[in-house]
């Protein structure tokens, strides 16, 4: 077996500071959140970006390692763990930066822990792996990721029918609006067409969508219920802060990236639609995550395949630290703005 596939095991410092955070007090409550915008954008000014490649033989070794696959399952009950303990904290008696730093700690677990592996999970075609997905989008209350994602997003990233692609001199702020709303609409929308197609009701309980609206809400009112109606309006803070961590990846990944129309529609994706990032930290940290141009060029490679492309445009730093200054237009479009100007492989 290799042992190499032990790295991912690094993701686990996210449940083991939030697990502390749960039972700690004052500014402690914030080291998740400190470690994921702190930490790690310092790390990776220190470690140099990683293009190397596997050979074909290390490939089909990777995907034989059933460690991959196990890793990326155990994220479900450690995050259903995680989400047990945020609940039963936030009943304490507590100050208000404590609270808020719980939430924090919560947040970052919807959005690294329960979208990111969804994500991952989501990809996969065994329907045990999907159900994972959906059980992690549910944590993070943005179950419609799971359809939009993959019949939407995948199929026009980089273009303007995508509410998750970023136009160029698009604000992070702005694109947080448009990408949430129109996303949600989107899934309806596929799942309605998913539905005529197969000659069935759109509003018939064959409708994804509004199965998930309810497992949602049966889920929020439950939490209400047995942990108190305030303790679920901080669970539904700190799931805000997790899609929108969600919604800030989107897009940094496509940001000004356009993919040209032809008489038959768009071109083909390619590498080259996709920002890439092989800053180490943040891709052991997130799964392979920032190799983003080998994912959408080929959506069906598992996380430990993933592959640098020559011809995709590189980030100057690491997700965590991209994401930092997306949060700050004048410096990002100053930035990012160049980077598509002078060239997409500069």
């Amino acid at each position: 077996m290799n042992l190499r596939a032990l790295k991912y095991l690094s993701v686990l410092s996210l449940p083991i500071l939030a697990y502390f955070s749960f039972h700690s007090t004052g500014w402690l409550t914030y080291l998740p959140i400190l470690e994921a915008f702190l930490l790690i954008p310092i790390l990776e000014l220190f470690f140099k970006p990683d293009a190397e490649n596997f050979s074909e033989v290390e490939e089909q070794k990777r995907l034989e390692n059933p460690v991959y696959d196990v890793l990326v399952y155990l994220i479900v009950p450690i995050q259903l763990a995680c989400v047990w303990w945020f609940l039963v904290s936030m009943t304490q008696p507590m100050d208000l930066l404590t609270r808020v730093g719980r939430i924090t700690a919560m947040g970052m677990l919807c959005g690294v822990m329960g979208i990111n592996v969804a994500h991952e999970l989501g990809h996969r075609k065994r329907k045990y792996e999907q159900q994972m997905s959906k059980v992690l989008l549910l944590t993070s209350l943005y179950m419609h990721f799971f359809i939009e994602h993959n019949r939407g997003h995948h199929k026009h990233v980089s273009t303007a029918e995508d509410p998750s692609s970023a136009r160029l001199g698009e604000s992070l702020y702005a694109f947080w609006i448009r990408s949430v709303v129109q996303s949600y609409l989107s899934a309806w929308r596929l799942e309605a067409a998913r539905l005529r197609k197969k000659g069935k009701s759109a509003y018939s309980l064959r409708n994804e969508m509004l199965q998930f609206q309810v497992i949602q809400l049966t889920f929020l009112l439950a939490v209400g219920y047995f942990f108190g109606w305030e303790v679920m309006l901080y669970y539904v803070f700190a799931a805000v802060m997790g899609f929108l961590l969600l919604e800030t990846v989107n897009y940094i990944e496509h940001y000004g990236l356009t993919r040209n129309k032809t008489e038959r529609g768009y071109e083909r994706v390619m590498p080259a639609h996709s920002w890439n990032s092989d800053h180490l930290v943040g891709r052991i940290m997130l799964f392979e995550l920032s190799r983003h141009s080998d994912h959408h060029y080929i959506a069906s490679r598992k996380y430990q395949v993933l592959r640098h492309m020559d011809e995709s445009p590189q980030m100057p730093t690491g997700y965590p630290g991209m994401m930092l200054m997306a949060t700050v237009p004048p410096l990002w479009f100053y930035v990012m703005n160049r980077k598509i100007g002078v060239g997409r492989n500069d």
